[in-house]
């Protein structure tokens, strides 16, 4: 008599290590700014800034304001500043705004249209043994 309606808005899933990440739909339209203290998945469309722990964005989600994360994948539209530590681009994200990062990978294919900039200070010092780099170098890693 009655269907269960598919799960469209946001949900909160464990993870094996104790840790939560939330995941909004591709049916969700959010007006407003997102903050998150766990990692957040995103297929749907966010009109607003979003600030949290590491960011997943699905190909079909977009997101109209400022990114701010530790870390981000990044696979759909984004229209305004992303401020993100590492950050991976997906051949098929489109960027329209500034890009600040300490560490960056594009794919062949992605989209951006702004400035770049790796003087993204890490928030702790230091360099893996072994990479070569000094703690105030950028790096930019070009995917194929």
């Amino acid at each position: 008599m009655f269907k269960k309606p598919e799960q469209s808005f946001t949900t909160q899933r464990s993870v094996a290590n104790g840790a939560t990440f939330s995941v909004i739909a591709a049916d969700v339209v959010i007006r407003g700014d997102v903050e998150a203290t766990t990692d957040l998945h995103i297929d749907g469309t966010i009109q607003g800034d979003i600030a949290c722990a590491k960011l997943v964005q699905g190909e079909s989600s977009r997101v109209d304001g400022a990114i701010e994360a530790d870390g981000a994948r990044l696979s759909g539209s984004v229209s305004g500043t992303v401020t993100v530590r590492e950050l991976v681009v997906l051949r098929t994200a489109r960027i329209d705004g500034d890009v600040h990062y300490e560490t960056l990978t594009v794919e062949q294919g992605a989209r951006l249209n702004g400035r770049l900039d790796g003087s993204l200070k890490p928030a702790v010092r230091g360099v893996a043994k072994g990479t070569g780099l000094g703690d105030d170098e950028p790096r930019l890693t070009l995917a194929g």
